[in-house]
């Protein structure tokens, strides 16, 4: 017996506009209801000029190619991530956030900068009804306004720095009293005189390069310098990266997750452990612009059924951090990306 041959799934290119206006409308209408879309919704609430019966047809053949899923047999259909991802690359109806939106983002960009991005992650949870996170700006990657030693016992050294953010981080360095003696005043003298519009690793080369220079009348407290300054990146690589979230709760109340308890557990975990969001956040930071990652193009199997959209905040050829939302793989992305965007440009404008 001959073997039937496997129908080979229609690319996104080879939809018929026709396809394409149908699973635009079963898209839309999912997002708005959350329920499973059947054809004489989509005869009824979208302009199509079509027939329940031409829709369902249509519908049929979206099903085989995978772009819609039944969730029973009886039900209505379910766009898959691959009508999402067709969806969100053809967008063209953005929606620019309305000036009460905009004025509730800017408001809560004006306290200092840890309060600010506290401030910025629970904006971002309230404003998409998504869970908001937001990665702070590495110490060692900020520019260098001012900065001090401080001695705190016999072994231990605090280092305080105020960013051209107006950040102040501080830094706490294991340090050998016979090295330093009393040259800690003489050390951050040195370090100012240096430092301001400089980042860590750079105040590092500058002093690596005063020490290598032998005409140096400092060339002992440059030593000594050196020896801290390469302790604290040091520290500072091993001291991980900030992350903010708020909203988890606008997760865990979607329909889609709300009556699965492993699930939740599952995704509660996750976001405790939070590497996972730190991984796709570091990516974000060398990526331009807002960027989408849809369900499993999120490359872990906790985020199953959630998408993330994310983008950088800081100078487009200097980027200091990244931010974004979590939530349902049906969230409302002509909404959302807009939003996204413009806090990440508010934030760049407040640092």
């Amino acid at each position: 017996m001959a073997r039937k041959e496997k129908k080979r799934e229609k690319s996104p290119a080879e939809l018929s506009e026709r396809s394409s206006g149908i699973l635009k409308a079963i898209i839309k209408e999912h997002i708005a209801t959350v329920s499973p879309v059947s054809s004489k919704a989509v005869a009824e609430r979208c302009p199509i000029g079509l027939s329940s019966a031409s829709i369902r047809t249509v519908m049929a053949d979206l099903e085989e190619n995978g772009y819609l899923r039944r969730p029973h047999p009886s039900a209505g259909t379910i766009p898959t991530e691959k009508s999402f991802r067709l969806y969100v690359n053809t967008l063209s109806e953005l929606e620019e956030p309305v000036e009460s939106i905009k004025h509730i983002i800017r408001k809560s960009l004006r306290s200092g900068t840890e309060g600010l991005l506290r401030d910025a992650t629970r904006m971002l949870s309230s404003v998409t009804s998504c869970a908001g996170f937001i990665l702070a700006p590495k110490p060692e990657e900020l520019l260098i306004k001012d900065l001090s030693f401080v001695s705190v016992d016999a072994s231990n050294v605090l280092l305080v720095i105020k960013a051209h953010t107006g950040h102040v981080s501080t830094r706490l360095v294991k340090a050998k009293k016979r090295e330093l003696n009393l040259d800690l005043e003489k050390i951050s003298n040195y370090l100012r005189s240096i430092a301001r519009g400089l980042t860590l690793r750079g105040l590092r080369d500058r002093v690596m390069e005063d020490a290598g220079n032998e005409k140096n009348q400092y060339s002992t407290l440059v030593s000594k310098t050196l020896a801290l300054v390469k302790a604290v990146l040091r520290d500072t690589a091993s001291n991980g990266e900030e992350l903010y979230m708020e909203g988890k709760a606008n997760i865990f109340d979607q329909p889609e997750f709300k009556e699965d308890v492993q699930r939740i557990v599952g995704l509660f975990r996750a976001f405790e452990e939070k590497s996972l969001l730190l991984r796709i956040l570091d990516r974000s930071i060398r990526e331009k612009g807002v960027n989408i990652r849809i369900g499993s193009e999120c490359a872990a199997k906790e985020f199953e059924g959630l998408s993330i959209v994310t983008a950088p905040y800081g100078k487009s050829e200097r980027a200091l951090g990244s931010l974004g939302v979590i939530g349902p793989v049906r969230m409302d992305y002509s909404r959302i990306i807009p939003l996204v965007d413009y806090a990440a440009e508010s934030i760049t404008r407040a640092l």
